[in-house]
């Protein structure tokens, strides 16, 4: 008769796996299953059945077995040579610094590495225990062959790369909260990645090279002060978030820094002075490669490939990346005066973005802008930065009043006035938004009737909630700016 060994919680359990694995046997049944407590037993009912010629099966528990928590239990120095290396910090390697554990097996495993260290080393295994969540499906809940939801890593490097995987699951990190599967976001750091790869070329193609310092250039123009400020705030950050386990804070900082600060705003306002243009080229171009020295050594934990092979591209380097020095967060960088007015600068130009975007102007009309209440700071900013704004915004410094139609964006003080007579239809435009905020309100009020309906909240899927509070949310925040857009035009 086949033998079969089974493990299980109880006897039922057992007597169910049984079952299980003898299903295709014909003539099996829960009464032929026997399970008995010794090897003596088992030894006497099989020879009892032979003589009667009876045919069951006999389930006899295994006592030789050694529970697998407890052999893992002895990892954090079994593998270091104990018991044959008696001195108990085994040559310095013991205790560990920090053990990186599912919360899962909290108790199966990293409590037991804990008393069997304390038991037979007398000391701790490690003095730092951080429990990261669980890989969920996208929906939030888990992962199951059965269901079908599983997900190969293997096939989503295959499609979007190691770097994209490993930021992913970085910026996702968050402690005490499991990480849901999005594919969309492996996607989106994917071009995060391409993003990095395309400033590189940039930089090469305008003569750009590696850094030859660890310490910022010195530069005067405000641009670069400002980016070298962001740099070192940036770098500041993320310390602070790797000394705190902040996986997803580190990955964030240094993500909003590299897409929006670096690429998006930083090489955007250089172009001329790259192009031969404007005064400061070898002043920028210094300054390119440091902040780009510095971007590749923050990034290379998250996205080691990507980096390295960057590193090397930029110009002759004596030592591979993953040694590099780490970037030295020198408050003295700082210059707060740059910040202020480089900072101006972007919310200036986002805000009659903005305003463009929302009031349809076309996206090739240059449009004259008037300024009022400005202080003499502004004034002298609009100087500075009239050749930037003329570029990004598609504007030019007007003088006198505006008269007609026209769209106004306040930033600090003043109020910045675009003159749209002959460039879009206003009475069209007005009525267009007022017909737009008619149908986002009401969609607006519909949600939020229904999330006050305490039958819905209680009775309704928990995710649908959650959807229509989003819808909400999204509703609220575009009849705000629709309001806005209508206010801009006077």
């Amino acid at each position: 008769m086949a033998e079969v060994s089974l493990v299980a919680e109880n006897e039922e359990g057992v007597i169910e796996q049984a079952l299980e694995y003898y299903k295709n046997v014909p003539g099996i049944c829960r009464e032929a299953i026997v399970i008995v407590n010794s090897a003596a037993e088992q030894r006497e009912l099989r020879a009892k059945d032979r003589e009667i010629g009876q045919s069951r099966i006999i389930l006899y528990r295994d006592p030789d077995v050694l529970d697998t928590w407890f052999s893992s239990a002895l990892w954090p120095f079994a593998t270091l040579g104990w018991p044959d290396n008696g001195d108990k910090t085994l040559s310095g390697r013991y205790p560990n610094d920090v053990l990186i554990s599912g919360f899962d097996i909290l108790f199966f495993w990293d409590a037991r590495m804990m008393m069997q260290g304390m038991h037979f080393m007398e000391d701790v295994p490690f003095k730092t225990l951080y429990l990261h969540g669980l890989v969920r499906a996208a929906d939030g809940s888990k992962m199951s062959k059965s269901k079908g939801n599983t997900v190969d890593p293997l096939g989503l490097i295959d499609q979007y790369g190691t770097d994209a995987l490993r930021f992913f699951m970085a910026a996702m990190e968050s402690q005490g909260r499991d990480i849901k599967m999005d594919e969309r976001r492996v996607e989106g750091y994917r071009n995060f990645a391409t993003k990095l790869w395309n400033a590189a070329r940039f930089a090469q193609a305008n003569g750009i090279g590696a850094s030859t310092t660890l310490e910022a250039p010195n530069a005067t123009l405000a641009v670069n002060k400002w980016i070298i400020a962001e740099t070192v705030k940036t770098v500041q950050a993320v310390d602070l978030a790797l000394a705190d386990y902040r996986f997803d804070g580190a990955a964030n900082a240094i993500y909003q820094f590299v897409w929006s600060r670096f690429c998006d705003w930083y090489l955007e306002l250089i172009k001329p002075v790259l192009q031969g243009g404007e005064a400061g080229g070898d002043e920028t171009r210094a300054v390119v490669g440091w902040v780009l020295d510095q971007i590749l050594v923050l990034l290379h934990p998250f996205m080691p490939f990507i980096t390295e092979e960057l590193w090397h591209a930029m110009g002759a380097r004596d030592h591979d990346l993953i040694v590099a020095h780490w970037p030295m967060a020198d408050a003295r960088a700082l210059d707060p005066e740059a910040e202020r007015e480089i900072d101006w600068l972007i919310r200036l130009v986002s805000e009659i973005r903005a305003a463009r975007t929302e009031l349809n102007v076309p996206p090739g009309a240059r449009l004259p802008m008037h300024v009022r209440d400005a202080n003499d700071g502004t004034t002298a900013r609009l100087a500075r930065q009239a050749s930037a704004l003329a570029r990004l915004a598609r504007v030019d410094a007007a003088e006198g009043e505006a008269s007609g139609g026209a769209a106004q964006v306040v930033v600090d003080e003043a109020t910045f006035v675009l003159p749209l007579e002959g460039v879009i239809d206003l009475d069209a435009e007005r009525q267009r938004l007022t017909k737009a905020i008619a149908a986002v309100e009401k969609e607006r009020d519909a949600l939020g009737g229904r999330l006050s309906n305490a039958s819905f909240v209680e009775r309704a899927k928990p995710e649908a909630v959650e959807k229509a509070k989003a819808d909400h949310a999204d509703k609220m925040a575009e009849a705000a700016r629709l309001h806005a857009a209508l206010g801009r035009l006077g």
